[in-house]
């Protein structure tokens, strides 16, 4: 859903980099609570990670793929406010290093791929698990819930953009019909995704997940016929750090793996946008890439002819690139948080 240069007018590409640095403004004030001494190494890796899934685009209908968006699975694993910088860390690296998403439409994308979608997606799991039983499966079913609706929740917000600025004569219904259609079938696959990378990460460390704070009860025994809280079992000082540090490095180096060897074999049919941009017309505005001669432009490395190479390289560079611009922006906003200021903890 990276939308290019000429699909929205510049007057609407203006108000929507407006409401983009108003939100990042408000996220990184916001971040300040959720960023911890837990959190702020993850969240860096997750930016890393959702730049990798994006390059493993998944068939979905007939000459038709669609990628990760990742607005749902940063909410939900380091929090709402930090996702949003999340998947706008990614949306900068792309946009800048490899030419997918326009420069001009920059705002649009943020607007619409990291504001839109973390916000949806994070409502709707609050909303669900307010109602389903406390415990990790509803975790794991609210967050593919949660990524489901938020989908086609984008393709809404880029439906209103593109009527208030499009700068084709394309029927506003017919874009809504095709971008929702195409994208409900998108957002299966981002559930799909979501709900295991979530249930992972809860399996081995459920106090790293942002959505997951509180999960655990106490233990309650019957002693005299009456229920009293079971003593805590002392945990080792040591066993948290290095257990965090495993789950870095496992993360890291499976995003490594998929950009730099999964990707190659993602599908090469257009994405949603670009099909429906294609089909309706709407790409006939089109302007070239104010990246297109990028050394990484189009996710391959200049100069080099082998294909499988090429793209490997595009892909371990730009997770490289991506954890070490993210991990520098989490661990900035991490010191300016005041020492009187606690982490955002939300019960189950």
């Amino acid at each position: 859903m990276h939308v290019p240069d000429g699909f929205i007018d510049a007057p609407t590409s203006a108000v929507t980099g407006v409401i983009a640095a108003g939100a990042l403004a408000v996220s990184l004030r916001g971040a300040r609570r959720e960023l911890d001494e837990k959190t702020a190494p993850l969240a860096g890796l997750v930016a890393a990670f959702i730049f990798a899934v994006q390059m493993l685009n998944f068939p979905v209908a007939a000459g038709t793929s669609g990628h990760l968006l990742g607005g749902a699975l940063a909410a939900i694993l380091v929090g709402p406010y930090t996702g949003v910088l999340c998947v706008s860390v990614v949306l900068l690296m792309q946009g800048v290093l490899f030419a997918d998403g326009g420069l001009t439409a920059l705002g649009v994308n943020i607007t619409d791929m990291a504001l839109v979608t973390t916000v949806v997606s994070y409502a709707v799991f609050r909303g669900l698990l307010a109602v389903l039983p406390r415990g990790r499966r509803s975790v794991t079913a609210a967050s593919f819930v949660a990524a489901l609706v938020s989908v086609p929740a984008a393709a809404c917000a880029f439906t209103l953009i593109y009527a208030v600025g499009g700068t084709t004569d394309v029927s506003i219904g017919k874009v809504a019909t095709a971008m929702i259609g195409v994208h409900v079938l998108i957002g299966i696959g981002e559930a799909v995704i979501t709900a295991l990378t979530v249930g992972a990460v809860i399996a081995v460390r459920p106090d790293l997940v942002h959505g997951a704070r509180g999960l655990r009860q106490r233990l309650r025994l019957r002693v005299d016929g009456e229920l009293v809280d079971a003593p805590a079992v002392p945990v080792s000082p040591a066993a948290a750090p290095t257990s965090r540090r495993k789950v870095w490095v496992t993360g890291l180096v499976a995003s490594l793996v998929l950009a730099g060897f999964v990707s190659f074999y993602a599908s090469a049919s257009p994405d949603g946008l670009e099909k429906v941009a294609h089909d309706k017309g709407i790409d006939t505005r089109a302007k070239e890439h104010a990246s297109a001669d990028s050394p990484l432009a189009d996710y391959g490395v200049k100069d080099v002819s082998d294909a499988r190479l090429s793209g490997g390289l595009a892909g371990v560079i730009g997770v490289g690139v991506t954890v070490v611009a993210g991990s520098a922006v989490f661990w900035a906003v991490r010191r300016r948080r005041g020492t009187d200021v606690s982490p955002v903890s939300h019960g189950l």
